[in-house]
């Protein structure tokens, strides 16, 4: 079951970074509504899946943990400039920008949100956890792609960028795994505490999408609906995962 969660964490980051050349550069309309639908979906499988599943649990630091990965991400974002929630910092035309940094960041921010994906977890609350993710990745990968191409790569050197980022999740997971396998003893609480870290990261880049504007500080009616869209499609998977 692993291996088919890692093929589509990885086949998600790949396809849609291709889109990159499908979509007009100058129109943000369509990257724009994935990123309200996957601010809406994230911060609603938070509040209703991820943050009642932790603090269910005997766990005291919890609340201290989710806002330990709300800073991780504060940090991570110095060095992204907010690629995670589809900011698209561009330098000035023929500046050719290193992507290292933007790619170590991303990758961080990867590798932390697959330690929890383990199998001692129910499994609906890892499949919560699973499209949380995917979800997420689709604008990232498409931000991420546009982003190397700006900064001078060539289209093959920037696919080998967007596969480094894409094992990040699984390898994430595969070190959650191994830990799994050498703490039993202290596996709930140490696994609490990382849901609860991928949390605060989730909670920084969901609010930080839902509370942007538009130009002339307007929320659009369409990114409205949008998010309704996204928290209702999360309403709907935490029917099942209950």
């Amino acid at each position: 079951m692993n291996i088919i969660i890692y093929l589509t964490l990885i086949a998600t980051v790949l396809v849609s970074g291709s889109l990159v050349f499908l979509i007009r550069r100058d129109d943000q309309k369509l990257l724009k509504l994935l990123l309200a639908f996957s601010g809406a979906f994230l911060i609603g499988i938070s509040f209703l899946i991820l943050i009642p599943e932790v603090f269910s649990k005997p766990a005291p630091f919890a609340g201290l943990f989710v806002l330990v990965g709300f800073l991780i991400q504060l940090v991570l974002e110095l060095i992204t400039e907010g690629a995670e929630h589809g900011h698209k910092h561009v330098h000035t035309e023929g500046e050719k920008a290193s992507p290292w940094l933007l790619l170590t960041g991303l990758c961080i921010h990867a590798f932390l949100e697959g330690m929890p994906l383990v199998s001692r977890f129910a499994t609906e609350i890892r499949h919560s956890l699973v499209l949380g993710i995917v979800v997420h990745n689709i604008p990232i990968s498409l931000t991420l792609m546009g982003l190397f191409l700006h900064y001078g790569c060539k289209p093959s050197k920037a696919f080998i960028y967007l596969g480094i980022f894409a094992i990040m999740t699984p390898l994430g997971s595969l070190a959650g795994l191994f830990i799994e396998s050498r703490i039993i003893a202290s596996f709930d609480i140490f696994f609490t505490y990382s849901m609860a870290v991928v949390i605060g990261i989730f909670l920084h880049v969901s609010t930080s999408i839902l509370f942007e504007t538009e130009e002339h500080h307007k929320y659009n009616l369409r990114k409205f609906f949008t998010v309704c869209m996204g928290l209702l499609v999360a309403y709907a998977i935490s029917l099942f995962a209950h």
